[in-house]
């Protein structure tokens, strides 16, 4: 639930707006903990205190009191929350403006939530190739999608999502959809298929799953493209008219053999529905030993378009450690020399 509006402090890392080379320290208040200071003080023996004993279906509870062998789920849950991600956003932000700096920008949009789907891809890949040529480039979709509550650039579709929303929540259901990360102007030749854990798309794919409830991932439209001949997938190297090598197609999403191609980097992240029903599943009280409905704790019914947020941050270390293996040094000025001498 959207209680609070969040903002990063800058505690150490930065002088006069430029960072210095050393940790960069943030924290980020959150307005929630003065209710919860007791339930989870450092200090203490917890007496008085209720131990939550009632798994959620769908979440970490069950599974994380089964391998650290707790008696109260509230360890679990605490560390398992997905507010998690408010940090890990606010940190890559750092990262985002060094990938800027050498005209890498980074958006997402949604593409579906619910049965709510953009059916006319065509016009949305049109309105997105119309954005991707501005002077942001990826961020412009980042911009376009934010004029929607629900971050999907099609209206109609946008009008449906919302109205499903609604709907689930009258329902006491929750939704869940389908975003895109967008990632413009990366030079070919990052990443590596030398080594399996060099590979530029394993770790694209680490890094869109391990936000929470994502399932599932795809580079380019590689579930669709599964099911087509090779002749109808793969993208042809022609001469382009200053003799450079480009390719007449993206269906690969700017990866071949875990490497940039020097296309625009499409990534496609799968968010089940929250798994926090207010009408609850079937569960089992593990102290009583005894079936009882899940516990309820405060949740959204729909966190798909905050998802797609989250995305483009946690994709923009996995660019930058490529980016650095190829051109690093230790200043901006430094990298960006060896980045002129080097690209290709």
């Amino acid at each position: 639930m959207r209680i609070e509006t969040d903002k990063a402090e800058i505690l150490s890392g930065v002088r006069f707006g430029k960072t210095l080379g050393s940790p960069i320290a943030l924290v980020v208040r959150n307005k929630d903990w003065a209710n919860w200071t007791e339930k989870m003080s450092v200090e203490g023996n917890g007496s008085g205190v209720e131990k939550i004993s009632i798994p959620r279906p769908g979440h970490a509870d069950l599974a994380g009191g089964i391998k650290y062998g707790f008696d109260d789920l509230r360890n679990v849950i605490d560390r398992a929350s997905a507010r998690e991600t408010a940090m890990r956003v606010a940190l890559c932000t750092v990262v985002r403006k060094f990938l800027e700096t050498f005209g890498i920008f980074i958006g997402s949009h949604v593409l579906t939530i619910g049965a709510a789907e953009i059916a006319d891809r065509a016009k949305i890949d049109t309105l997105i190739k119309k954005l991707t040529s501005s002077a942001h480039e990826g961020y412009a979709v980042a911009e376009e999608a934010d004029k929607s509550e629900v971050r999907i650039l099609d209206k109609k579709i946008a009008e449906k999502a919302v109205s499903a929303i609604k709907s689930a929540t009258k329902k006491g259901d929750t939704l869940g959809g389908v975003f895109e990360v967008l990632i413009t102007g990366v030079p070919t030749g990052l990443g590596s298929y030398v080594e399996y854990d060099r590979k530029l798309d394993g770790q694209m794919a680490q890094a869109i799953v391990s936000i929470h409830a994502v399932k599932g991932v795809e580079i380019g439209n590689a579930f669709f493209n599964s099911t087509l001949y090779g002749s109808e997938v793969h993208d042809g190297i022609a001469l382009g008219r200053n003799k450079g090598i480009i390719r007449t197609t993206n269906r690969a999403g700017g990866l071949e053999g875990g490497v940039t191609t020097g296309e625009t980097i499409v990534l496609h992240g799968a968010m089940k529905p929250i798994s926090t029903l207010a009408r609850p599943l079937p569960s089992v009280d593990l102290k009583l030993v005894k079936a009882v409905p899940a516990r309820y704790e405060r949740s959204d019914v729909c966190a798909v378009p905050a998802c797609s947020v989250i995305a483009e941050a946690v994709v923009a270390p996995v660019v930058a450690n490529a980016f650095l293996e190829k051109y690093g040094g230790d200043s901006v000025s430094e990298i960006r020399k060896h980045y002129k001498r080097l690209k290709r």
